[in-house]
């Protein structure tokens, strides 16, 4: 019998009511903005992996006084290049580079119940724009009925990944997306590509992106596509660190100044993705009758028992209730949570200690991390 741990809800079935958005699309502009075919290679070898991140917590780490003049100087609001929140072009794989007409194809699928077992889910069921592309839910359900474990991740960014799932067992975008439309949208890749050649908009896409009749393989592809565009980084901190004045308040520029130092937050939520890509026990899983093994699943190294991913910290005002066990109920709770320094856990990590913030620090924190809500518009699109 399969670990119930491994069956996540990172992309299970849950809801699947439509929600309306804005009316004007800015996914097409996000695969039009990337580099020219030919560089996909060169974009990838220099994308912010795990090395980056790692790189610039180990500054932030030894580098205290630095770390904090840096916040200083981006608390003005004074812009320029080099700003410490702006996201990378999105990356994109050699063996499947981003073209507009796949992100079309990928995000007509994305809204497509017949991709489901059932053909009452799709991927949206687990991942709503208003939502944060989270469900709202602390644990959402398969397409058959199950419960996951797992709280529904963001889709935010997961373009810059290194390794996906909470547990970090996918190593591509398009394994965990191949993994997640067979567990937990009940999908069958073969009948649902013999089901699409015989629709003939999708078939003539299909001919058109890939030049062949639907598979499994360029569903997946055409998935992932979609799935690259959905940044936030369009924030009103963003827009901040650009010079616009009164972008945010004053509580949101001190918040900023506590997350980068008293409160430790950015030696693990470090900028501009918020999230230094490792895997960390912050002491949830400690006295329960079934702890989650986490990351150990996965390397089998004791010192990653009930470790999880750093989940993005952009748009996480909007994509509640928190952690990987849905398990924070107001972001207010989540941050006194993690400045307490967790729950008593033996194999806590070092990193996570009692901050001591004061209650207005604390709301402070809550008022910074609400601007980092993206509000990039997205337009429906039409299913043939």
């Amino acid at each position: 019998m399969a670990d119930p741990h491994l069956q996540q809800a990172d992309d299970d079935s849950g809801r699947a009511s439509a929600r309306s958005g804005s009316t004007v699309d800015d996914d097409v502009r996000h695969a039009q903005s990337g580099r020219p075919e030919r560089g996909h290679r060169a974009a990838r070898r220099r994308r912010p992996g795990t090395v980056r991140w790692r790189s610039t917590l180990a500054a932030l780490v030894t580098g205290t006084v630095a770390a904090l003049s840096i916040a200083a100087c981006v608390s003005t609001g004074g812009g320029g290049g080099g700003r410490l929140s702006q996201l990378p072009a999105p990356p994109s794989r050699a063996d499947n580079p981003t073209t507009p007409e796949k992100v079309a194809l990928g995000k007509q699928l994305f809204f497509d119940q017949r991709l489901s077992g059932s053909g009452r889910n799709n991927c949206e069921s687990c991942h709503y724009r208003d939502l944060g592309w989270t469900d709202g839910l602390q644990l959402s359900r398969r397409d058959d009925g199950a419960l996951n474990t797992r709280h529904s991740p963001t889709l935010y960014n997961v373009a810059y990944l290194t390794a996906w799932y909470w547990d970090g067992r996918a190593t591509t975008l398009e394994a965990q997306i191949l993994a997640a439309w067979r567990n937990q949208m009940s999908g069958d890749p073969d009948k649902v590509a013999a089901r699409l050649a015989g629709i003939p908009a999708y078939a003539a896409q299909f001919q058109q992106v890939f030049g062949s009749a639907p598979t499994g393989d360029a569903i997946v592809k055409a998935l992932a596509a979609y799935v690259r565009t959905k940044n936030s980084g369009e924030s009103t901190w963003d827009r901040h660190e650009k010079g616009e004045p009164n972008a945010v308040s004053a509580d949101a520029i001190a918040g900023f100044g506590v997350f980068m130092g008293k409160g430790r937050c950015a030696i693990c939520h470090t900028p501009p993705l918020y999230s230094d890509g490792g895997f960390h026990n912050i002491g949830l899983e400690a006295g329960k009758a079934k702890p989650d093994p986490g990351r150990f699943a996965v390397t089998r190294q004791p010192q990653d028992m009930s470790a999880f991913k750093t989940p993005t910290l952009r748009s996480v005002a909007t994509s509640g209730p928190w952690f990987h066990d849905g398990s924070g109920a107001s972001l207010e709770a989540t941050v006194r949570y993690m400045a307490s320094g967790g729950g008593n856990d033996p194999n806590k990590s070092p990193l996570l200690v009692d901050t001591a913030l004061t209650d207005q620090e604390v709301r402070q924190v809550v008022a910074f991390l609400r601007t980092l809500t993206s509000h990039e518009p997205l337009v429906r699109p039409a299913i043939p």
